[in-house]
């Protein structure tokens, strides 16, 4: 295909499998968009181009945030065709569009994540169950704690291998966007339920399609993202309200942030490229702040 999609996508072989689908599907339909006419041609293809790309999606009623994501595919294919030399200059350069809303959604407070956790692990020492329900109990807290204790996107946290954790030092090799490696430290709770899953609950659920996985799923195969998303949710808070795993990553950055941590030590530990990606958590810790001094200060 002229807008070589298929390049584009073999280039991003760093990136998680989600980026890839999502830069994927969104190339593919700019490249569908030229090709019916609006600009056939690779080597044609200019910011007046582009800007009538965004008009269009903007028709379409799209939000912000689902505009910006599809412009970020656009800019990526150009500069792939650019190295390629397909296209003599790479006008999405100097494409600019509208930022989304960056607030984060409601995260649970200290008290309410320790509850969820505290609720998991009574659940896993529950002495009465059968091997496999105990297991998979086990592994439920493990992956909570890791969410929670550690910051792990859920990307992460189902790609860990049994030899990222070293336990004795309390720290997870993770292996992050643009196949980055960080190490993050982890509490007493997250290593302990780490060993107790390894030792006494992964055995009950490996196979030999599990290769070297830490997490598994019921049938002994690597935990999927979508796997996780389906315990956390039936993990729900104290109210009822079910959660999410990025609800527990904003627990964990705004917990850290409230008791003081640096900025920059929570965007390593986030695995932020851009530390002003790492500042959206502020907003949660100053809204904190106001809610405090409005419900105790007298001349609030």
């Amino acid at each position: 295909m002229a807008w070589d999609v298929e390049g584009l996508v073999a280039s991003l072989a760093g990136r998680s499998e989600h980026t890839r689908r999502a830069y994927e599907h969104d190339a593919r339909e700019f490249a569908a968009w030229a090709e019916r006419g609006g600009c056939p041609d690779p080597g044609h293809v200019d910011r007046k181009t582009l800007r009538r790309y965004l008009a269009y999606l903007e028709t379409r009623g799209l939000a912000r945030r689902s505009v910006g994501r599809k412009a970020a595919a656009v800019r990526a294919l150009l500069t792939h065709l650019r190295r390629a030399g397909v296209v003599p200059a790479d006008p999405g350069r100097a494409l600019r569009t509208p930022r989304g809303d960056t607030r984060l959604p409601r995260v649970p407070s200290a008290p309410e994540a320790a509850a969820l956790l505290d609720t998991a692990a009574d659940r896993a020492a529950q002495p009465d169950l059968d091997p496999l329900t105990a297991a998979l109990a086990v592994r439920d807290l493990t992956l909570l704690e890791l969410l929670y204790g550690a910051g792990l996107r859920v990307s992460e946290a189902c790609g860990l291998a049994l030899g990222d954790c070293d336990l004795d030092r309390g720290l997870v090799s993770v292996l992050g966007k643009r196949a980055k490696t960080r190490r993050v430290p982890i509490g007493d709770p997250a290593r302990a339920a780490v060993d107790t899953y390894r030792t006494h609950a992964r055995p009950v659920l490996a196979t030999p399609a599990s290769r070297d996985r830490l997490l598994l799923a019921r049938r002994g195969g690597p935990l999927s993202t979508r796997d996780a998303h389906r315990i956390v949710a039936a993990h729900p808070l104290r109210d009822g309200r079910p959660t999410h795993p990025h609800a527990l990553r904003h627990a964990y950055a705004t917990h850290l942030l409230d008791g003081g941590a640096d900025l920059r030590a929570v965007q390593e530990l986030l695995g932020h490229a851009d530390l002003s990606t790492t500042q959206i958590y502020t907003h949660l810790s100053q809204d904190r702040l106001r809610a405090v001094y409005a419900a105790t200060h007298p001349r609030a």
